[in-house]
């Protein structure tokens, strides 16, 4: 089951840039094998962590196969495929390279506000467009609308390849209200590095984490123990990593997570309009605070 392969912690990975704004592929093998090495279960490529708005068609399909080529199957992959046109969509489950992918995510629309049935019949179609699993995701920080428990268990029963969904809304009870009714092969991870030790002990299969792109051994550490019912150990490592989910995401995401990988010399921050890096205070802290943790 999916459940089973991708129970623990994926990383929704960064994109680098070069000081010129071209993608950085030496510096994603680099970040691929960071995450790989120090263990996480599963990487998540073309997320909205990754810039994905931003990046041209002809750059996504580049930036597929190069993940498939570095990892050479160590760790599964899921292709991040998700925005508000859902014809253009479909075309891109049709015609991206997407044969080695475990699972496609797909960001729920953003701006349109579609209503729940817009919804529903938005991801019905992306499921009908392909045979691979397709997992929600729900973060209605970003796209302004929330797809509600209800939506949710609708899709998971309803729809046959709708496989789970990375749950990112910060409500506890909705969280709650899937986990008790959805079917018991229905995947459900985390969206919130903050709130995943919470969530895994109300019964998530995990996280897709920001956080793991620059710390990934504590982090995978801390949802390990979670998972198999370590609370306080898992606690003992959460508690050091607070701080760091508070500071990656003070100004922007990803703008924090690539200052944070920046100063652990994995990457350079560089960024894509809208987006810059964070500030001079913020760097500063976020440095003062990784010395404190790794020193």
């Amino acid at each position: 089951m999916l459940r089973d392969k991708l129970r623990g912690t994926g990383v929704a990975l960064v994109t680098p840039f070069t000081s010129d704004h071209k993608v950085d592929f030496p510096a994603l093998e680099k970040v691929i094998e960071h995450v790989i090495r120090n263990g996480v279960e599963y990487l998540v490529t073309l997320g909205t962590t990754g810039e994905a708005p931003t990046l041209s068609r002809a750059e996504k399909k580049d930036i597929i196969t190069f993940t498939y080529e570095k990892v050479d199957g160590a760790v599964p992959i899921v292709v991040g495929i998700g925005g508000n046109n859902t014809r253009e969509l479909i075309d891109d489950l049709e015609t991206f390279p997407l044969e080695k992918a475990i699972a496609i995510l797909s960001a729920s629309p953003y701006y349109s506000k579609p209503s729940q049935e817009g919804l529903f019949q938005h991801y019905k179609s992306l499921a009908a467009a392909t045979t691979k699993p397709i997992l929600l995701y729900n973060v209605p920080g970003r796209t302004g609308r929330n797809l509600t428990a209800e939506t949710t268990l609708r899709l998971a029963t309803e729809v046959d390849n709708i496989a789970g969904i990375k749950e990112a809304a910060g409500d506890m009870v909705q969280a709650m209200n899937i986990l008790r009714d959805k079917p018991a092969d229905f995947l459900v991870v985390s969206g919130d590095d903050a709130l995943a030790l919470p969530q895994i002990a109300c019964g998530m299969d995990g996280v897709i984490s920001v956080a793991a792109n620059a710390l990934p051994k504590a982090f995978s550490e801390m949802v390990r123990h979670c998972l198999i019912g370590e609370f306080r150990i898992a606690k003992g490592l959460n508690d050091k990593l607070i701080e760091s989910y508070e500071l990656m995401f003070a100004e922007n995401n990803p703008a924090g997570v690539k200052a944070a990988m920046e100063i652990l010399g994995l990457i350079e921050s560089h960024l894509r309009l809208p987006l810059v890096p964070i500030s001079r205070d913020l760097y500063s802290r976020m440095k003062k605070f990784l010395g404190q943790l790794l020193g």
